[in-house]
């Protein structure tokens, strides 16, 4: 994880580009609900009345408003109105209402609970009021209208179905409470004792049944003031629609924007890690390339690095915004007030040792499925690249089998991962409806208590919601972290490990350039070998003459050249170029002398003549069909139409082996090096080319030291000095005449591939001398 963040160093001000939109994602995410619920609460319910302080009030309704305020209550209740064209208008600042809504809820709603009293609840409050207590079956007994009559008040008789459905007998005791209060049988004590009552009430049925309560006061004040209520709902409704539909669009437009910004960061990364790795193992001598393999190089260059710039991008886009929504969710959770957050920390909980679980049964498994990759991806690419060997020894089952246990041992740990998976989004799914059953659960009895309205609780679901998906977001992040954590450790090794072929401090410069290549008692043990592959090796390849290597197959031959160019570094002595220690030459410098063709043919795709300027771009035509002819490709270059633009496949694969080695030896004659190297060059060639190439390679190499390695005494027999190896050591050297006269070695190579008659005419002589 670390390694992944640290990746995101460069683009941290896109990172934080990023952060911003997803807060602004998140701030509209977390506002929805909340609208939702004003929708259901005030839109709804509330006929989109949001204040318990009416738009207007008739001059009846302001009188009957004040019935139970005290002395400065009314008089600050008389400042919030003015009065125009018959009735009260409302004054306070929208600033205020809230606050001016709280402070008057109480006698408000006295006075909408009077004016809407049962029948029964009238003749009670009636009777306690009148201090009727010895006269109970009198006033049960009266009619309403008689009690209309005796009081001298209108009381409004109507009938209206109740909160549950049944057609109830209400009645206006304002009226009343009003007489009551100006003949002086109600005084402020008995005031302030009924208010006290209506705190117990409010504390019993919960704030928010008052504050519906305080509501309906202002919805019927406003219809009794002729307010067009139907209008302010539809308002109410299309504003809050309007806003939450702003919001989406805001929250559309920031996600787009955030995972555009978030794909181009994962992009970029990937970019620049495949540039790293690339210019890492560009540098890399033989020996890192042999302690990774190139299936592994591979697979860490395109797997690898696939899987983190893909987590990165889900990094940015999901990880980063599962905590802002979560944490914004909690906060909303909070002051939604509904008091149960123990739901909350309960599902969390749960989904946490649910996380746990999954990740100890599953994170080894992470780790071994990318070097089963790597085991795939190695023999399908030995397979594809041994095709033809493996047809022509009828090898296809055997290796088919091999392929399909490789691909089983994959497929198998990837079942067994995603299986362990599969179990995380129904366990998550359960969570979230579960946790959305509780709340349903409990905010019932909250909603028939007082104590919750129904919005508060839809707003409570949706915000419980978004932070089970947090969690759930987190949870996906956590699949597919472990693979991308391998992956990371798997890049970081190769860019940790540093070529043990190095560039010097300060590169020598060579004055007097000869080509001149000089081995002084160098020896050479492979990394982890325990014995060595060459051993006490000394000779000098002056410039102007051949220097040929040869001996049994497995004797050193091209483990001796590979330390020329500094392929690997010598273990003991040093081999030197025009008196300068090669490891003091900067490798560019050293390899732009030396034109070397290795014993397998390897061209690239492109063009004949793209290749062979692959060593001097700016070889002239000239110069590339001067080479040409030397190689001896002429022949099938011109036979072709579009000669030197022929098209060459990936690997040469649409020229024969002896074409690809002739194209090769071309390609290092056009670079014109002071050091030609031939790593058994010549063994795809017939005898009848080989002979040629070589004596006119002959005549153009003069002033430049070639060095040649060969399996076949015909090939290095004219050569100037021949070395003979065997087990890694020189056992002879000399020109082949001498070397027939001393060395068993060379004389048990010439006699397995010459004639007697060709032995002595390679002598000049009988074969005696």
């Amino acid at each position: 994880m670390k390694r992944i963040i640290l990746n995101l160093a460069p683009y941290k001000f896109i990172v934080l580009i990023i952060l911003l939109l997803l807060g602004v994602q998140a701030y509209c995410d977390l506002s929805l609900p909340q609208y939702t619920s004003d929708m259901i609460d005030t839109g709804i319910q509330n006929h989109g009345i949001e204040y318990a302080l009416p738009e207007k009030l008739t001059a009846e309704d302001m009188l009957y408003s004040s019935l139970y305020m005290t002395e400065a209550e009314k008089e600050e209740w008389s400042v919030c109105y003015s009065q125009e064209s018959g009735c009260y208008k409302r004054t306070a600042d929208k600033k205020e209402l809230e606050e001016l809504s709280e402070r008057f809820l109480v006698p408000l709603t006295m006075s909408y609970q009077s004016g809407n009293m049962s029948e029964e609840a009238f003749r009670a409050a009636l009777k306690k009021s009148m201090g009727a207590s010895g006269s109970d079956t009198d006033i049960d007994s009266i009619p309403l209208k008689d009690l209309e009559a005796m009081l001298g008040a209108d009381l409004n008789i109507r009938e209206a179905k109740n909160e549950k459905g049944i057609m109830t007998t209400y009645v206006d005791m304002r009226p009343v409470m009003l007489g009551l209060v100006q003949n002086g049988s109600l005084d402020s004590d008995k005031i302030a004792a009924m208010r006290s009552d209506m705190d117990k009430t409010i504390s019993a049925v919960g704030s928010h049944t008052m504050r519906s309560m305080g509501i309906a006061y202002a919805i019927a004040a406003d219809k009794a003031a002729g307010v067009d209520v139907d209008s302010l709902q539809k308002s109410y409704l299309w504003k809050q629609g309007l806003k939450m539909f702003l919001m989406s669009l805001l929250m559309l437009a920031a996600s787009i924007c955030a995972g555009y910004f978030a794909a181009r960061t994962g992009a970029g990364i990937g970019r620049d890690l495949r540039e790293k790795i690339f210019r890492k193992v560009i540098g890399y001598s033989n020996t890192e390339i042999d302690k990774f393999s190139t299936a592994s190089l591979i697979t860490r260059s395109t797997n690898d690095v696939q899987q983190i710039q893909l987590v990165t991008a889900l990094l940015l886009r999901v990880l980063m915004y599962a905590p802002i929504l979560g944490i914004g969710s909690v906060i909303k959770v909070l002051n939604t007030g509904a008091h149960m957050g123990w739901i909350i920390i309960a599902a969390v909980a749960v989904i946490l040792m649910l996380i746990l679980l999954l990740m100890v049964i599953a994170m080894p498994k992470f780790k071994a499925m990318q070097k089963l990759v790597d085991g795939l991806n190695l023999i399908s690419r030995e397979i594809l690249t041994g095709l033809s060997v493996i047809r022509a020894f009828g090898r296809e089952k055997e290796e088919e089998k091999r392929f399909d246990e490789a691909n089983t041992s994959l497929m198998r740990t990837q079942l067994f991962t995603n299986r362990v998976m599969t179990f995380m989004l129904p366990c998550m799914m359960l969570i979230m409806y579960g946790v959305t059953l509780t709340i349903v659960w409990v905010s019932a009895h909250r909603i028939d208590t007082g104590e919750l309205q129904v919005g508060a609780m839809t707003a409570f679901i949706t915000y419980a919601i978004q932070i089970v998906m947090s969690f759930l977001m987190l949870t996906v992040m956590s699949v597919m972290l472990p693979r991308a954590g391998v992956a990371a450790d798997r890049i970081e090794e190769v860019l940790k490990t540093d070529t043990s072929v190095t560039e010097p401090e300060a590169p020598e410069k060579i004055t007097a350039s000869t080509g001149t290549v000089c081995f002084e008692n160098v020896s050479f043990k492979y990394p982890n070998a325990d014995d060595y592959a060459i051993e006490n090796i000394s000779f000098t390849a002056e410039a102007g003459m051949t220097t040929a290597v040869i001996g049994s197959t497995g004797c050193g031959k091209s483990t001796l050249i590979n330390l020329i160019p500094r392929f690997y570094d010598v273990t003991e002595g040093k081999i030197t170029v025009d008196g300068v220690d090669v490891r003091s030459l900067s490798k560019s410098d050293l390899r732009s002398r030396i034109g070397l063709v290795p014993q397998k043919g390897v061209l690239f795709s492109g063009t004949i003549a793209s290749n062979l300027r692959f060593g001097k771009p700016g070889a002239t035509d000239e110069e590339l069909r001067k080479a040409a002819e030397i190689a001896q490709a002429m022949e099938f270059i011109a036979a072709d139409e579009n000669g030197f633009e022929r098209s060459i496949s990936q690997g040469g694969s649409n020229v024969s082996g002896g074409q690809k080695q002739r194209l090769a030896i071309a390609r290092a004659i056009a670079k014109q090096p002071e050091i030609y190297i031939f790593d058994d060059s010549f063994s795809a060639l017939d005898m009848k080319t080989d002979a040629a190439l070589r004596k006119a390679l002959e005549a153009y190499v003069k002033n430049a030291a070639v060095i040649i390695v060969a399996q076949r005494i015909s090939t290095i027999m004219n050569a100037e000095q021949i070395l003979v190896l065997d087990d890694g050591k020189i056992v002879g050297r000399g020109t082949h005449r001498e070397l027939m006269k001393n060395c068993e070695t060379y004389k048990q190579i010439a006699g397995s591939q010459l004639s007697e008659e060709e032995i002595r005419k390679s002598l000049g002589g009988d074969g005696n001398e």
